[in-house]
């Protein structure tokens, strides 16, 4: 007996894999600051949290319906209606156990041996993964600093072939908090319009965490001739600060909404009936702590922005949205650790940090694009202030 080959065409999520080595370090008594995981510090809202200790004690701890309960569709539904613009029936969404979880049903449900996915990078880490689970070709299109990290129309035009069935598009985004603009969403429209066999991933996870008054825009919203062939996927876990608790969700055409859900009855079945619960209550409640949460998450941008900017070696784009900055470390490639160890690229840089400054962070190759790594600022400001402190420690000792 041995691992499939679906599953040889897969790495473990190094994000993950580095949590973990966060969270052994400070089992062990080690200080360490871990600015690698794609998680919100704050809590789930006590309102949420009141819904889901009801549904326990109300009995809804059965089986549900398998992509979602009646009253989490029509919440769904009323969130796209009320936030997007965007009108889908009940049966035009469906609910599933994270946002991981959505996309690969989307990619497993519709992609055969050879197909491509067009993924800008940098990515998030599971994207290109989960394509090539399912015998897909991810088809990876750099997208630098230069560019603000979003890939251009004419980059679009020219990675589509007859083979390509997807375009993955984040924003704002994991792991560079870049978004795009109603008029780039409307430019990348005019090259998907051309190419009516290409279908939009539309990732908005990170729609409520926005900067400066950025106004956030999907592109079947921008683009309504896109409605058709574009699956508009968002969740719980960041804006509510949800993470654990595993509810992702989309809208699209009832057919794939269908497929995606004969996946799901033969693979996890439902969400987690009690999570699903406390899904419904976070969609349909007062919606106004998502702003005051968007501030601090800005105040903290800002700090970590100014102090990796005025590190040695560093060039720190300001990210439109989410929490994390993608910074370019390529002044510090080729340099020499104290210990006498040379930095030959992203990952030897990160290793170094979390041996030498007790700071964990995220190689840029994990996500497509080097040299860079990514920074997490869902922390508290005197957390990171120390941690960028660190850092600017430890590239001022490299020689």
């Amino acid at each position: 007996m041995h691992p499939s080959a679906a599953l040889n065409r897969i790495s473990p999520s190094p994000t993950l894999a580095i949590s973990s080595k966060v969270g052994a370090l400070k089992r062990a008594g080690i200080d360490v600051i871990g600015l690698s995981a794609g998680e919100p510090d704050f809590d789930t809202p006590d309102f949420v949290k009141e819904a889901a200790i009801e549904a326990i004690r109300s009995g809804q701890t059965k089986y549900t319906d398998v992509d979602g309960t009646p009253a989490l569709k029509a919440a769904i539904a009323a969130k796209f209606k009320r936030d997007n613009g965007l009108d889908y029936a009940t049966t035009q969404v469906t609910a599933n156990v994270g946002g991981k979880h959505t996309l690969f049903n989307a990619m497993v449900a519709t992609l055969d041996a050879g197909d491509e996915v067009i993924i800008p990078a940098p990515y998030w880490v599971s994207y290109p993964d989960v394509v090539q689970f399912t015998g897909g070709v991810p088809v990876v299109v750099g997208c630098g600093a230069a560019q603000h990290y979003k890939i251009t129309p004419e980059q679009l035009e020219a990675a589509i072939t007859p083979r390509t069935k997807w375009l993955i598009l984040n924003s704002p985004s994991n792991p560079t908090g870049a978004a795009y603009s109603t008029d780039e969403l409307r430019a990348l429209g005019e090259v998907l319009l051309r190419h009516p066999h290409v279908w939009v991933f539309a990732d908005d996870m990170y729609e409520h965490i926005l900067y400066d008054g950025f106004q956030f825009s999907t592109i079947a919203q921008v683009v309504p001739a896109l409605f058709e062939r574009t699956l508009t996927v968002n969740g719980c876990s960041k804006a509510y600060a949800m993470t654990g608790w595993r509810i992702g969700f989309a809208g699209g055409p009832e057919w794939l909404i269908k497929a995606m859900g004969k996946l799901q009855s033969q693979s996890t079945s439902n969400p987690c009936s009690i999570a699903q619960a406390a899904a419904t209550a976070a969609l349909n409640g007062d919606q106004t702590f998502l702003k005051d949460r968007a501030a601090a998450f800005q105040a903290r941008r800002n700090l970590v922005v100014g102090m990796l900017n005025a590190t040695m070696g560093m060039q720190c784009p300001r990210p439109e949205g989410a929490f994390y900055v993608y910074p370019d470390c390529s002044g510090l490639i080729g340099k020499r650790a104290p210990k006498g160890a040379v930095i030959d690229g992203d990952s030897a840089l990160v290793d170094y940090l979390l041996d030498e400054a007790r700071v964990a962070a995220v190689p840029g190759i994990a996500f497509g694009l080097s040299p860079a790594m990514r920074i997490s600022y869902a922390t508290s400001e005197s957390v990171l202030r120390d941690a960028c402190t660190r850092i600017q420690e430890a590239c001022a000792a490299l020689a």
